[in-house]
């Protein structure tokens, strides 16, 4: 049987159903009544196997955690489901910003580099005009000088 017939090959994947109830509760450090009741709520959906046992995905035992953090400092279930959603809505709100960010930054580098080449361009235009009226100066300053 290969790793990929096992499912070895998903335990990398955050939301692979790898872990029971039991040892669920045992690494939270709470009791299997605990995650019955965030199933009861609508908060948390293990999957359930062929036989009906709740599995757990590493999110969603990232997510009973912060629950539990937030119900060990006094929030009910209502609240601390409110305050777990706020806190991933600012989250992506902070990455779309940081992207933005950077899409701006990224912007305004190309803005910066194209009147960069403008200038040059400028420059150049400027030194081979300057280049031509002192040429037009020498060789009228010469046919003045070889007149008289």
């Amino acid at each position: 049987m290969t790793a990929e017939e096992t499912g070895v090959d998903r335990l990398d994947d955050q939301d692979f159903p790898a872990v029971t109830m039991g040892h669920a509760a045992q690494l939270l450090g709470v009791r299997p009544a605990f995650l019955r009741s965030l199933d009861a709520a609508g908060v948390l959906a293990p999957h359930r196997s062929e036989g009906g046992h709740r599995r757990y995905s590493r999110r969603q035992l990232a997510l009973a955690e912060r629950l539990r953090d937030l119900f060990d400092e006094g929030m009910t279930l209502e609240a601390a489901t409110r305050i777990v959603a706020l806190q991933d809505e600012l989250s992506l709100v902070r990455e779309q910003l940081s992207a933005a960010r950077d899409q701006l930054g990224r912007s305004e580098a190309r803005e910066l580099d194209a009147a960069r080449d403008q200038l040059a361009v400028a420059r150049a235009r400027v030194a081979d005009l300057e280049a031509r009226k002192d040429a037009r100066r020498a060789a009228g300053s010469s046919e003045a000088g070889g007149t008289t």
